[in-house]
């Protein structure tokens, strides 16, 4: 190995006068080195793929440009032309660039391990960077996790990587993976103390080294998802170059740094993501389920309708669904809400779209069935078709009378015969593989008359484990993480623990083709709607805005007036709290809250007799007995009586309900708040005895 080049003088530190701050520098692997989306990464790179219609990498460049990074560099590994190509067409190559530098770098690489010794080598990195995959979807500002990384460095070179993680709370926010993992944290220190990661699809075993366990206080943690977004120091890149056995960035580099803490001294930290939206979509289920996302809105700042990206002119339809220019549909067609449809496509009379991605000049015949399905560009799709949770690449070819089951990847310029049926699960691809004399057409595509062969992987039962859990995300993203036992505090473990690993089911795991059932609609309808409210709050939206964007939830989740009714109780309480812990003061937060948003209470239409009201203040109650609230509901009925939400009567009906004194939680949280109930019904005494003097 030749020997490393000088470090740059800008990588000194300077002093006085001469003190600059140096451009903030990114690193981006585009390529993962994987074959999680094999057929189509055969033929293009992972990070060129489409995510509701736009490529990957741009939604990784659109990050570091909004995080304020100046300079990236960026390693495409395989078809490294391809990706070339597409940037330097780009705005991200024009004079409008917000980067200052964008440079394509090269190396023989087969594995991310080999690319960040190689940039070691090149000694580009000149302080503080950061190093992402080339498929994240965020928009986290990296300024607060940069800002905490270098003051934990002044005071410890070793500390040398910070890690960006998202907290996978209930709510729609929840993308998905594969892969589970498992980070030990010291929450005093916000230090990652060992690593380990498992399949979803099989027990899983974290074995802990049991000195850990010693630590005063540590958090299991296994709800948390990992970003890929690390801020590292060039320490980082020299530990890869120390060890030739890393490849991966995860399971090889981070568990062994952690592993070999005593010899290194080097610390690896955390920045756990709570308050907005960061994920990867490494594989095929993260894939589905930020999609799911993307499709309901669920990441304002670059929602599909925001035209963020490129040359696109997508609106917001009347029905629900979101829709580029020129897009052409037949009568009579049905397309349901959270659906995506790409300028210059058609849908042909009597065809029916739910829940899927349909790209650019798409065409769709009559009578076509396409359910949480993604199709890409430039594909031909004939009568009475029917796609069932599946993914067709560009320029693909479904003749008359096909059934694509559950789980198929048909790659690019695949043609299948008329009358086909693609099993469940299949791949099929046009590219011969090596050693496999593959016929022009072979049954999966109809025989002779179709195009394309099955695709076989080398790894095959890992890739179908999966391969076979992506619609489960597109259904229900992030299910998994919904599990009680998925977070597990261990504060309390000590050295009396006998046992240095933990083990954790993973038999409520759901396959690739599962659906949540019916039963499970309220449920989710209700976390989804709650995070969104939340989500809007925060962002300082308007109650009209909101107002119209609950009534399409409703009408989306065919919710009634009780989960309506219920989410916003959630909401208002849950933000109340957010303000709370943000530092006003509990009434100052509850009178800020209801002042702007109590017009979701006494919505247009919405019934709004005593019961009803009653009702709501039951569901407030309840929701704050999950936190010390009985502050919190004192001031929320002061100032739901004072902003004249509701009457006396309400008031007083809710606190001679049985409901709201029944069970131990609800009396307990309702104390402080009869102090108000007390002057409420010696003012209607008062009131009383007033009117009565003046009909005497």
């Amino acid at each position: 190995m030749p020997p490393k080049p000088p470090r740059p003088a800008a990588a000194k530190a300077k002093t006085g006068e001469e003190s600059k701050e140096e451009p903030l520098q990114a690193v981006v692997v585009a390529d993962t080195f994987e074959r999680k989306f094999a057929p189509f990464t055969l033929e293009r790179p992972q990070c060129l793929l489409p995510l509701a219609n736009t490529p990957l990498i741009e939604y990784t460049l659109e990050h570091l440009a909004s995080a304020g990074v100046q300079e990236v560099y960026i390693y495409a590994g395989a078809h490294v032309d391809q990706v070339e190509r597409y940037i330097n067409a780009s705005r991200w190559k024009s004079s409008a660039s917000p980067f200052k530098k964008l440079v394509f770098l090269r190396c023989v690489a087969s594995s991310v391990g080999d690319v960040m010794r190689d940039l070691d080598q090149k000694a580009l990195m000149t302080g503080d960077f950061v190093a992402v995959s080339g498929d994240i979807v965020s928009t986290f500002p990296i300024e607060r996790a940069l800002k905490q990384h270098r003051s934990r460095r002044e005071k410890d070179k070793n500390a040398i990587m910070t890690m960006l993680l998202r907290e996978a709370g209930p709510g729609p926010y929840q993308p998905g993976s594969s892969v589970a993992p498992t980070f030990v944290i010291d929450p005093t220190k916000d230090r990652c103390l060992h690593y380990d990661e498992g399949l979803l699809s099989a027990s899983f075993n974290a074995h802990i080294d049991a000195e850990l366990l010693k630590t005063p206080e540590i958090d299991i943690r296994q709800d948390l998802i990992d970003c890929r977004i690390d801020i590292c120091t060039p320490d980082v890149l020299s530990l890869w170059s120390d060890n030739f056995d890393n490849q991966a960035p995860r399971k090889d580099f981070l568990y062994g740094v952690l592993k070999d803490y005593e010899l290194n001294g080097k610390t690896i930290h955390t920045y756990i993501i709570k308050d907005r939206y960061a994920s990867r979509a490494g594989d095929l289920l993260s894939y589905a389920a930020i999609s799911h996302d993307l499709r309901h809105r669920f990441v304002p700042s670059i929602a599909v309708e925001n035209n963020v990206f490129g040359n696109s002119h997508y609106k917001w339809s009347r029905r629900g669904y979101i829709q580029d220019r020129d897009v052409t549909t037949a009568r009579p067609s049905h397309i349901e809400p959270g659906s995506i449809i790409g300028s210059g496509t058609s849908v042909g009379a009597g065809s029916r779209l739910r829940e899927s991605v349909v790209g650019h000049r798409c065409q769709i015949g009559q009578d076509a069935t396409i359910d949480a399905a993604y199709v890409w560009d430039d594909v031909t799709i004939g009568n009475n078709v029917k796609i069932l949770r599946a993914i067709i690449g560009n320029d693909v070819v479904i003749g008359d009378n096909c059934t694509i089951a559950e789980g198929a990847l048909i790659s690019y310029g695949v043609r299948v015969a008329p009358g086909t049926t693609v099993p469940a699960g299949s791949r099929i691809t046009t590219v011969p593989q090596p050693g496999v004399a593959a016929p022009r057409g072979d049954a999966l595509v109809g025989g002779a008359d179709g195009e394309g062969h099955e695709y076989k992987d080398e790894d095959e039962e890992e890739d179908d484990d999966n391969h076979n859990m992506i619609i489960s995300a597109s259904t229900a993203p992030g299910l998994v993480y919904q599990m009680p036992n998925f977070a597990e505090s261990t504060s309390t473990l000590s050295s009396e623990v006998s046992r240095p690993s933990s083990s954790i089911d993973r038999s409520r795991s759901q396959s690739f083709a599962t659906s949540v059932s019916d039963e499970d609609g309220s449920d989710r309808f209700q976390t989804d709607t709650v995070a969104i409210l939340v989500q809007r709050m925060q962002e300082g939206k308007q109650a009209d805005d909101m107002l119209s964007e609950l009534m399409g939830l409703r009408f989306s989740g065919g919710a009634d007036e009780t989960q309506v009714r219920k989410a916003v109780a959630a909401a208002l309480v849950k933000h109340i709290h957010n303000e709370i812990d943000a530092g006003l003061t509990a009434a100052e937060a509850s009178r800020r809250t209801l002042t702007a948003y109590h017009t979701l209470i006494r919505r247009t239409k919405a019934e709004q007799t005593t019961e009803e009201q009653v009702l709501f203040l039951l569901d407030a109650q309840k929701e704050l007995t999950r936190k010390d609230g009985g502050k919190t509901l004192l001031f929320v009925v002061k100032d739901l009586y004072d902003l004249d939400v509701f009457g006396e009567d309400s008031f007083l009906a809710w606190w001679g309900d049985e409901r709201s004194n029944k069970e131990p939680d609800m009396a307990q949280v309702r104390l402080q708040a009869a102090p108000f109930i007390d002057w409420l019904e010696n003012a209607e005494s008062e009131s009383e005895s007033e009117d009565d003097e003046e009909d005497e």
